[in-house]
């Protein structure tokens, strides 16, 4: 999928925030600066989290508990492997009551579920994005399935969300 603007990055994220359910793993990779916190952002506003969601680099993970299902934030970006990440308390995140979302999961992919949502962001130019979705497993190709439904029934119109490679 090709997103041309940020506010196209957070509906996605919030149409996908629509159908998560407690228990989904998205896993985030892409350059810094690729829109993956505001898709993460998008996805919050889906699930109706009242609070700011921001980047949580410094702090491994945010909490958001506002929503109709808890939302957890993480980002592996200083984390150098799955053993730690593993000791920051990754498994009570996976295993919670509510949707983690892991950006720079790339770095912790040993740690992960192997029913994860991964979408890969990349940066094409200063508006452009391209979004890579695989799911490879029962759950996250539902979960992918219902996505492409959701923008599909966006609007008749031409939509830089429209589907074009979303999964492998």
């Amino acid at each position: 999928m090709t997103s041309t603007s940020v506010q196209e990055t957070h509906a996605l994220g919030a149409r996908l925030g629509n159908i998560v359910q407690a228990g989904d793993v998205i896993a985030l990779q892409g350059d810094l600066g690729a829109g993956k916190t505001n898709f993460v952002q998008g996805l919050a506003r889906g699930l109706n989290i009242v609070e700011d969601v921001n980047s949580p680099t410094f702090i491994l993970a945010n909490e958001y508990y506002s929503g109709r299902l808890p939302l957890f934030h993480i980002d592996a970006y200083r984390v150098a492997d799955a053993a730690e990440a593993e000791g920051f308390g990754l498994d009570d995140y996976l295993n919670g009551d509510g949707v983690t979302v892991i950006e720079w999961a790339e770095r912790v992919r040993g740690a992960l579920p192997r029913d994860v949502l991964w979408i890969e962001f990349a940066y094409v130019s200063e508006n452009e994005r391209q979004l890579l979705f695989t799911a490879r497993r029962a759950h996250s190709l539902e979960l992918l399935e219902g996505l492409k439904d959701s923008v599909a029934s966006l609007s008749p119109q031409p939509s830089a969300l429209s589907p074009d490679a979303t999964s492998n």
